[in-house]
């Protein structure tokens, strides 16, 4: 259900349950998770894409399932981390090809960068079915797009295409129709690169800042850079420079 390869110091995930418009059902959930726990372990692994096999990136819960057996997900998102919940150590990009509504949404909204084509859609559409956005879309949703497109997208559960999420902000890049793969990778890959230990340092300033006053958000600057400062990939950086010659990081 969830195929893993890589290229280079760049994972990448594909959902692979397209006769079910990659649905997720408790096996693909967990496939995911799974997966996402072994790229986080692996210290040679830099940066992730997450993509999708078929026409539609992923149409969100299992309906069928949630019909059968109730929320294949929902109960679970009472108790413990999931695929949306869970934080990442590694910077994750979606690549999205194709529509991506509800928990599929969510998936995307739970990544750092997000490339699309022209033909994706985005749609939380939980409350055509009289449920909610419980993976973390009505309140991600709202911080990432102005509040009253988002409160649009989670009242009338309707779509937008990647087009305008791309001029309002969401969408990072915008490309032709099954390029978006392709680009993620070559995103990820320049991410790759970049020293390891810096890169966590500014995504744990970016989310612990996100409630702080000005003050707040220089003091964990202060100590961020402090903690930096004293790593090897801090002394690594600027001798590889002089030196001519592309780092060896060690992520510490």
């Amino acid at each position: 259900m969830v195929e893993f390869e890589r290229e280079d110091a760049v994972a990448i995930i594909t959902l692979n349950r397209p006769e079910a418009r990659n649905a997720i059902n408790r096996e693909l959930e967990q496939a995911l998770y799974d997966v996402l726990e072994q790229i986080d372990a692996d210290d040679s692994i830099r940066a992730a894409v997450i993509a999708a096999n078929g026409p539609v990136f992923c149409s969100g819960a299992d309906l069928k399932q949630v019909n059968r057996n109730g929320n294949p997900t929902g109960e679970d998102r009472l108790r413990r981390d999931t695929i949306v919940s869970r934080a990442h150590a590694k910077p994750l990009i979606a690549a999205v090809d194709g529509p991506a509504y509800g928990g599929g949404f969510e998936i995307v909204l739970n990544c750092d960068l997000v490339v699309a084509s022209t033909t994706a859609k985005f749609a939380l559409s939980e409350v055509r079915w009289g449920l909610l956005a419980s993976g973390g879309g009505m309140f991600r949703l709202p911080r990432k797009l102005p509040e009253n497109i988002a409160r649009q997208m989670l009242y009338t559960g309707a779509p937008i295409g990647a087009e305008r999420l791309h001029a309002l902000g969401l969408v990072n890049e915008l490309t032709g129709q099954g390029d978006a793969r392709a680009r993620a990778i070559e995103l990820a890959t320049a991410i790759a690169a970049n020293g390891p230990l810096a890169l966590r340092l500014t995504s744990e300033m970016m989310e612990r800042s996100a409630l702080l006053d000005e003050a707040g958000c220089w003091a964990l600057s202060r100590e961020l850079v402090a903690r930096n400062f004293e790593s090897h990939d801090a002394r690594e950086g600027p001798r590889a420079f002089a030196e001519k010659r592309a780092p060896q990081w060690r992520g510490e």
